[in-house]
């Protein structure tokens, strides 16, 4: 069985909140604070131990540490000259922990993760070329080093996600490689994306993309995303992703934490999946591997509601 023939896709959790409990030398910085995808070259035992912890809390699916990995954002570090590298090490990092936990019956997959950079082109920050020059660089090392599906995250701006996915789309054709490409945008709390767009335009926007899945993730909760995934589960024809935070982040002690346990996390999830119909889950920011086990603990045996017009 392969990625796209799972019937459920669990995914792993929040890789920059988790690094953040984990210990760390100060040497694996290299002054290079605030940049996660470094410790791809620097420490990347620290990259690959912590996708093991969500492997072995039973996640199907781990994303590479590559979310910022792009010429756009690695320049603020004056490490645009190594997109290559990096990307090629944190793709090596996830693959060697998939390994160690992959059977043949359960097979266990990398994805490689694209991130909206720190730019939005509908903003003037970045032009739509440059964008795509920036994700075709980042994917083109994806590819090279196999990994097994594509996500494109945190989306904030139509124009950024259509261009990003023009990008890959254009790379994939050319090379011949076949993989699912998931699409994931960002909803504020106040029901829209960052610049005001709503789901139906979302839906619009990417309906003429052949991507694997369209969903939410990040920003926000479950709680908050549930009228999105309403709307995505009855008017979107293919499947559906549902990444959320752990609620909305609290600052407790001077620290920021993220209120949602784990088991309210997997009851979420368990009607999210068996009563509207989404089929790839996982969490973002303040999940940790114990959101993952108990995501999985709630999901034995679930099965994705039947959505009218869906049949994957």
């Amino acid at each position: 069985m392969g990625f796209s023939e799972e019937k459920l896709l669990i995914c792993d959790g929040g890789c920059g909140t988790t690094l953040q409990t984990m210990d760390i030398s100060n040497d694996a910085w290299d002054g290079n604070e605030g940049c996660n995808e470094y410790l791809n070259i620097s420490s990347p035992e620290t990259i690959t131990e912590l996708h093991r912890d969500f492997l072995a809390a039973g996640a199907m699916v781990i994303e590479t540490n590559t979310f910022g990995a792009s010429s756009v954002v690695l320049t603020e570090y004056g490490l645009e000259n190594r997109v290559e590298e990096i990307n090629r090490a944190a793709i090596a990092a996830a693959q060697k922990a998939a390994a160690e936990f992959s059977t043949k019956e359960n097979p266990r997959y990398v994805m490689g993760s694209i991130g909206p950079t720190t730019k939005l082109p509908i903003l003037g920050h970045i032009s739509p070329q440059d964008l795509a020059a920036t994700v075709t660089e980042q994917v083109t090392t994806m590819l090279d080093a196999g990994v097994d599906a594509l996500i494109v995250e945190t989306c904030q701006d139509l124009l950024q996600i259509k261009t990003v996915l023009i990008a890959c789309f254009d790379l994939l054709e050319r090379t011949g490689i076949d993989l699912p490409v998931l699409a994931s945008v960002t909803f504020e709390r106040q029901g829209t994306m960052l610049v005001g767009t709503d789901i139906a335009a979302v839906c619009a926007t990417i309906s003429p993309f052949p991507v694997f899945s369209l969903g939410l993730n990040c920003a926000t909760g479950p709680t908050d995303m549930e009228p999105h995934i309403d709307y995505l589960c009855k008017h979107w024809d293919r499947r559906v992703s549902c990444i959320p935070n752990q609620g909305m982040p609290e600052v407790v002690d001077g620290k920021t934490c993220y209120p949602l346990t784990p088991e309210e996390y997997g009851r979420h999830m368990y009607d999210f999946v068996t009563n509207k119909g989404v089929s790839i889950v996982g969490g973002c920011c303040g999940t940790s591997p114990a959101h993952t086990k108990g995501l999985v603990k709630a999901l034995v045996d679930a099965v994705p509601a039947a959505r009218k017009g869906v049949t994957a």
